[in-house]
């Protein structure tokens, strides 16, 4: 049988080649920069244009399809992911870097069906690397194959997380207190790029080993989680249950054994879900 989604797909890749073209084109000139919830809580008028873009190209083909957007939902559209085929679109991954000119910025969009993800696409738009990964196919960056580096000693291992300002006193204690409980157990690093899908990628071609985050959004992590686990790596909750798109949080490794032990080592804090009542 004809895969289904291949039609997609192919449309997707286009759409966000033409996405990271605005947004380079937006990085030569001022950027006009507003907050959303916080004054580090930030969007630009390209997150907006780039998401028109996005969802105007893909409704002209599929007008029946559903759509959660970043931007739509700050603008009230509901975060509810249902059997539709869903597209899961996050413009600008990494705007606090777009507004910076900080070279890790994305366009993410994965592609769900039955609430399972078919495909994600993953465009560093400023190193020009395309990760694609779909369903049962394997991933790929510039259409070369990627995998993880398969490490399983969390000692030799180089992780990936976000370090940002909290407002709730209590989750910045422990946000900094799990960085120094995994500096110390210890491992050769820690990074943040700021791009949760770039963060997935980086896990996915091997150039780290794992990646954990509380408080992202499914937009963040549908377009990363089909490459990551196309390319063989483990994705899971921060509980060490199943990875749930809707619940703000996980963690990525380049094998199971690093993955549990960081299940161990990190304390949880609430951070809600994309589908709750708001």
């Amino acid at each position: 049988m004809a895969d289904p989604w291949q039609e997609c797909m192919d449309l997707c890749v286009e759409v966000t080649r033409r996405a990271g073209e605005m947004i380079r084109e937006a990085l030569q000139k001022d950027i006009d920069v507003m907050q959303k919830s916080s004054p580090v809580d930030l969007v630009t008028e390209t997150d907006q244009k780039v998401e028109q873009l996005i969802i105007s190209s893909i409704k002209e083909k599929y007008p029946t399809h559903s759509f959660i957007g970043e931007e739509s939902v700050s603008a009230g559209a509901p975060s509810i992911l249902t059997d539709s085929p869903t597209w899961i679109i996050d413009p600008i991954d990494g705007t606090t870097n777009f507004v910076h000119n900080f070279p890790f910025v994305s366009v993410s969009i994965g592609f769900t069906v039955k609430k399972e993800i078919q495909f994600g696409i993953v465009y560093s738009c400023i190193e020009d690397k395309m990760y694609t990964a779909r369903k049962g196919k394997g991933a790929f960056c510039n259409g070369i194959p990627i995998k993880v580096s398969g490490q399983e000693d969390i000692n030799q291992s180089l992780l990936l997380t976000e370090v940002g300002f909290k407002s709730d006193p209590e989750q910045f204690k422990i946000m900094l207190a799990n960085i120094k409980t995994i500096l110390t157990i210890p491992v050769h690093g820690i990074r943040s790029p700021g791009s949760a899908a770039i963060n997935m990628c980086l896990v996915a071609c091997g150039s780290a080993d794992a990646y954990y985050h509380m408080g992202i959004h499914c937009w963040d992590m549908a377009g990363g989680a089909a490459v990551v686990t196309e390319a063989g790596g483990v994705i899971m909750d921060i509980s060490g249950g199943p990875f749930d798109l809707m619940s703000r949080r996980l963690i990525v490794a380049s094998s199971r054994a690093i993955a549990e032990r960081l299940v161990k080592e990190i304390i949880e804090f609430d951070v809600g879900r994309d589908d709750a009542d708001h």
